[in-house]
């Protein structure tokens, strides 16, 4: 099929961006990278009449690591995020994450901010972005600026929080400050680059004694959207991550899954690999295990 019929505007500033959305509302949409919008524009279905190409923004695109945070543009590319190895350093998740991508084509084309607006329950950005608490900051002509917590931002299958008039602008992640910082993403796909059966993502500081003093986890693929456990993340705490220990947090957040079927795996599958893959990803975490080889 062929996309419906669109009109197309390359943006000369974020005021231009926003100017665009607040005169066509929900028939227009920012494009970037493209990897998410143009193929559901090829299906029909996404019908914008206008595109507002936003690649050539600056303010888009920087990248500012901070003691506490990195605020990061929308417009970052994927593969950019991946080789950055001072962003690696103060936020190892979201480099884990990202090599799970697709494929190498496209992370060069994808943006970090794209992915997160599609918001795809078996994506891997929007699942690193709700285990790491991250914030999405929007902007609009008549607001002006608002910051939404990943957890209130991505709302159902393909929904966020973003009006139709907002423009996501940039994304706040939190830096983990002190030592020992561990972090592993494990995913099961029918071929790499396809979308996730499942997928399990961790982030943990252990001590010298190798015992737990903060923890994030999740699964993605397995509901709506992607699912954090903030209460099992805390069951971690004062404790050394051991194989019992990482099966039966791994299967309690399996649990409380609610995967679908269809004809790649059946619901009960979904949720059996996904107590796998987060069993997995724990173990790996708290052993220092090196992330998979980029493909």
């Amino acid at each position: 099929m062929k996309a419906a019929p669109f009109a197309f505007i390359r943006a000369e500033s974020l005021d231009h961006v926003l100017e665009q959305l607040a005169r066509h509302g929900g028939e227009a949409k920012p494009i970037a990278g493209g990897q998410s919008l143009v193929p559901m524009m090829a299906m029909r279905l996404a019908r914008p009449a206008l595109l507002v190409d936003i690649n050539r923004l600056p303010e888009l695109k920087t990248l500012e690591i901070g003691p506490r945070r990195v605020v990061m543009g929308a417009t970052s590319r994927q593969r950019d995020i991946e080789e950055n190895a001072a962003l690696n350093r103060v936020v190892p998740l979201l480099r884990e994450a990202v090599r799970w991508v697709g494929h190498v084509q496209t992370r060069n084309r994808g943006t970090v901010g794209g992915s997160l607006a599609h918001a795809d329950p078996s994506a891997e950005l929007p699942l690193a972005a709700l285990v790491l608490d991250a914030t999405l900051v929007l902007r609009s002509q008549a607001e002006g600026q608002r910051r939404v917590a990943a957890t209130d931002f991505l709302i159902a299958p393909m929904v966020t929080a973003t009006g139709e008039a907002e423009c996501l602008a940039a994304i706040e992640w939190p830096v983990w400050e002190g030592p020992g910082v561990a972090c592993a993403f494990e995913e099961v796909a029918i071929r790499h680059g396809d979308f996730a059966m499942a997928s399990a993502a961790c982030q943990l500081q252990l001590d010298a004694a190798g015992i737990c003093r903060r923890a994030a986890i999740g699964l993605g693929g397995v509901a709506g959207t992607p699912l954090a456990f903030p209460d099992l993340a805390a069951a971690l705490l004062g404790r050394r991550i051991e194989p019992r220990l990482a099966h039966d947090i791994a299967e309690e957040a399996a649990a409380r899954a609610e995967p679908g079927s269809d004809p790649h795996a059946d619901a009960e599958y979904r949720r059996h690999l996904a107590a796998v893959l987060l069993r997995r990803a724990l173990l790996r975490a708290a052993a220092g295990v090196p992330a998979m080889a980029a493909a």
